[in-house]
């Protein structure tokens, strides 16, 4: 395909997504299926234009005066791939697969300075006063950096290889030695239609030498900072990613306690555990059976269901269906999941608060509740465990008291995480 085919194939998908309002993930699946003669660099590039998109397109429709599918996909050719107009028109010269050319001239007379400041930062009105109160002058950076192209981040499983191994095993594909996570791999997230490779059928992979993880999600579950010979509980354990990485942390000793209400969730852990290695966890589907644990934990980890928000740069999508409902709905079920896991703690023990949320509601404001709720439970300071863990002079998250952390694509370059101990009297 050329790119005029290309691009009316992501107006076809974006069609599609907004009159059904369905994942992106999902419509670009059905597409593909549909159109069996697109190759994987074809597929790629249009899954490209789609997301790009969608990433920023409140600042694309502002800036062409035109808020659909069509002028979405153009803006992005404009403002993100180098084209302009000239050499777009070139391009799809004799194409005719291409869509007609829009009007470029809203696009190159507008200021996007001159936009409202949630079209700037490309985010729900509604929510900019929670950027504004989680980051305060710094909101709009961040917000900005949130519609960036993510970087692929693996995690070197050190029960099975190094980190300069895998690098070494994927050299082919520009792996390097992440900035700040200590056994992150990360490779850069291209341009343009460029696609990344896929590093799960490589034999490296196979062989259980690495994970796909995020830097900002491996750098948390680093921050647990769980003791060889400890016992823990990963309450909201999900897939298994920070289960993995502790596991890899205390070198196969003591016992990792993997626990989920989502079975479904749940069960791809079983073969990553196999895959790499992990002798030292036990999956739990059903709670009545881990009654024997209350009170007996050094460590509870609770990655807690949340709006997602820290994730925006790899689902998009679900920043234009975030409802106030949803955040409201999200708080309770954190509320309840940090009740129910504090359960589980020893007197003396911690309990760790994550999410890959970057709103205060979800943040902060949950893990000072329940330590006000909760007396014999007290925040303690996560600063120093990041300064011994990676350096003083490594990139800082945010914090407004180094008691808790948020990272974010603007202050870490990783997802968006929120991490917080609390320390129950002895």
């Amino acid at each position: 395909m050329r790119l005029g085919g290309r691009v009316a194939g992501a107006i076809e998908v974006l069609a599609d997504i907004e009159a059904r309002r369905r994942p992106v993930a999902d419509a670009l699946k059905d597409w593909g299926l549909s159109h069996r003669f697109a190759g994987s660099g074809d597929r790629a590039a249009i899954g490209n234009i789609v997301y790009d998109a969608l990433r920023m397109r409140l600042s694309h429709a502002w800036l062409m005066e035109d808020e659909s599918p069509t002028a979405l996909a153009f803006a992005v050719l404009i403002r993100q791939w180098g084209f302009s107009p000239e050499t777009l028109a070139a391009e799809l010269e004799d194409d005719k697969f291409a869509p007609a050319l829009p009007s470029f001239e809203p696009l190159l007379s507008r200021d996007l300075a001159d936009a409202p400041l949630h079209i700037q930062g490309d985010i729900p009105d509604w929510v900019q006063p929670s950027f504004e109160a989680g980051f305060g002058e710094n909101w709009l950076a961040e917000a900005k950096a949130l519609a960036g192209r993510p970087t692929l981040d693996l995690r070197a499983n050190t029960l099975k290889a190094s980190r300069d191994k895998v690098v070494k095993a994927l050299d082919r594909s520009g792996a390097a030695a992440s900035p700040i996570a200590r056994n992150g791999v990360r490779i850069a997230a291209g341009e343009g239609p460029s696609r990344l490779p896929n590093v799960t059928a490589e034999l490296s992979f196979q062989k259980g030498w690495f994970e796909v993880q995020d830097e900002g999600s491996q750098i948390v579950a680093d921050l647990v900072m769980p003791a060889e010979g400890a016992q823990v509980l990963d309450y909201c354990a999900g897939g298994g990613g920070k289960t993995l990485a502790m596991s890899a942390a205390m070198h196969n000793k003591g016992q990792i306690h993997a626990y989920d209400t989502d079975r479904k969730r749940l069960a791809p852990i079983i073969e990553r555990l196999k895959r790499a290695g992990v002798r030292n966890a036990q999956v739990h589907d059903d709670v009545r059976r881990m009654e024997n644990l209350k009170e007996k934990l050094d460590t509870v980890l609770v990655d807690a269901p949340c709006t997602g928000t820290g994730t925006w740069r790899r689902r998009p999508d679900t920043k234009w269906r975030l409802t106030q409902k949803n955040i409201e709905e999200r708080t309770g079920q954190q509320q309840e999941a940090l009740t129910e896991a504090a359960a589980y703690v020893k007197p003396g023990g911690t309990l760790i608060y994550i999410t890959c949320s970057v709103l205060p509601e979800e943040n902060d404001a949950q893990a000072r509740r329940f330590a006000e709720s909760n007396p014999e439970f007290s925040i303690e300071p996560a600063a120093p465990a990041w300064d011994a863990l990676f350096g003083e002079n490594a990139p800082r998250p945010h914090s407004r008291d180094n008691a808790t952390l948020t990272l974010t694509p603007a202050s870490t370059d990783t997802d968006g995480f929120f991490f917080c101990r609390l320390r129950r009297k002895a």
